[in-house]
């Protein structure tokens, strides 16, 4: 295999189409089912609390 010219041999992989969001999004079904829902509403809390801490350091950076 013929590396890009970054060097990178994932410079072959663009981003996913439907199809491949459709069959990821299949596999996280079966794989994680009815726990889904209860990752989605962490993940959820995860990015708010990071976007917080984020506008927190902002409001320090302009006292």
């Amino acid at each position: 295999m013929e590396l890009a010219n970054n060097g990178s041999v994932l410079g072959y992989l663009g981003m996913p189409g439907g199809w491949e969001i459709v069959i990821v999004l299949m596999i996280a079904l079966l794989l994680f089912g009815k726990r889904l829902p209860e990752i989605a509403r962490n993940l959820g809390r995860g990015i708010s609390e990071f976007k917080g801490g984020l506008h927190d350091i902002n409001s320090e950076i302009q006292k």
